[in-house]
């Protein structure tokens, strides 16, 4: 599947813990183990697998678009929220024209041109950027032709304390990549994925880590819903160009320069694309009484709760990092609970029988 990994936000606040507790050796060894877990997970989902309905990947997956609109609106803004030009009228015009020019090249293109139309915005973005002074030009001073990666620069120490925590963590990213996988095949290819697709995913973002956890980019479906590519061809070559980036300091500095705000008004519609992905899944799941209870409920809780963060201050500290700001992580739970409990549609929508009246005397 054509899918993008990448450093998780979701890792962040667990990782800083543990790095100043115990040492980044302790993060490190955390990830090797917190890796091996999620390739099992992934290399066992058909045996798990059924305990996620359609319902419950739908939720996840509109708990995923959800979750990416604040992403959106914040590089939008500048990317910062606590710099001082961030929602300056400069960066609200960049975004604007950035998302004017997405929307006119697709809508002017025709055939496979359309396809290219983020790219167009990128670029007229960019262009206007480096005329508004925008783009800093200095992370490129001074850099190296080449730069070559280091093996273990940190040696793995294995705390007890630091696996569970970043282990819990990698059980919420094979949630996460289980709701891509959905939204990735439903916005691309008009199908629901494999199980083989399923657990080769899962067992992928596992398999695959550095310094810091990976895990699937949301963002990348949003592309696919616009765009529609997904030949493995594309895809491949956008993965040499992250290789090269990671080996080519100039490369990766040119990404790295792009305004946020640039970015912020290209992805905001791909981010709108995933949540109305995950309605359409709800749709097909049926609107029937139980699974209206269960998204209604799910999204709610999951979204709602996760806005006002305090609302799990007196909940363990390992807990609020797992679940405080991940509006998917508690979607997800509370929809597997509730898929769990509720009785099934015939005696959900049952009434109660009446008790036969007494016979008369």
């Amino acid at each position: 599947l054509p899918m993008v990994t990448g450093i998780s936000f979701t890792y962040v606040a667990a990782a800083t813990a543990i790095c100043a507790d115990k040492g980044y050796g302790a993060v490190v060894g955390a990830v090797i183990v917190g890796g091996l877990l999620e390739l099992v997970l992934g290399l066992t989902a058909r045996y798990w697998r059924r305990f996620v309905p359609p319902i419950v990947s739908a939720i996840v997956v509109t708990s995923i678009g959800f979750s990416l609109l604040t992403v959106g609106a914040t590089s939008f803004g500048g990317g910062d929220a606590s710099a001082a030009d961030f929602g300056s009228w400069q960066n609200l015009t960049l975004g604007l024209i950035s998302l004017v020019a997405c929307l006119a090249f697709q809508l002017l293109m025709k055939g496979t041109a359309k396809q290219l139309s983020v790219l167009f915005g990128l670029v007229v973005g960019y262009v206007v950027a480096i005329c508004m002074g925008k783009v800093d030009f200095s992370g490129f001073q001074e850099l190296s032709v080449v730069s070559l990666p280091q093996f273990m620069p940190f040696k793995p120490e294995f705390d007890w304390g630091a696996i569970i925590s970043i282990g819990l963590l990698y059980v919420v990213s094979s949630v996460e990549v289980l709701g891509d996988t959905a939204a990735l095949t439903k916005v691309g290819l008009n199908r629901t994925p494999t199980e083989r697709e399923t657990a080769g995913a899962i067992a992928g973002d596992g398999l695959i880590s550095g310094c810091l956890p990976l895990t699937s980019f949301a963002q990348n479906i949003g592309l696919v819903a616009m765009t529609k590519v997904v030949n493995r061809k594309v895809i491949l070559s956008g993965g040499l160009i992250l290789i090269l980036a990671s080996f080519v300091p100039a490369v990766a500095e040119v990404f790295n320069s792009l305004p946020q705000a640039v970015l912020g008004g290209c992805t905001i519609m791909m981010f709108g694309n995933i949540i109305l992905s995950g309605f359409q899944m709800i749709a097909e799941a049926g609107f029937t009484q139980r699974n209206i209870t269960i998204a209604a409920l799910s999204l709610t809780i999951g979204i709602g709760f996760t806005q006002v963060s305090d609302i799990f201050a007196q909940f363990p500290a390992l807990f609020r990092q797992i679940f405080a700001s991940n509006c998917i992580a508690v979607a997800f739970v509370v929809a597997v609970i509730l898929n769990a409990v509720l009785p099934s549609e015939e005696h959900f929508l049952s009434a109660p029988k009446e008790a036969p009246a007494a016979d008369a005397e």
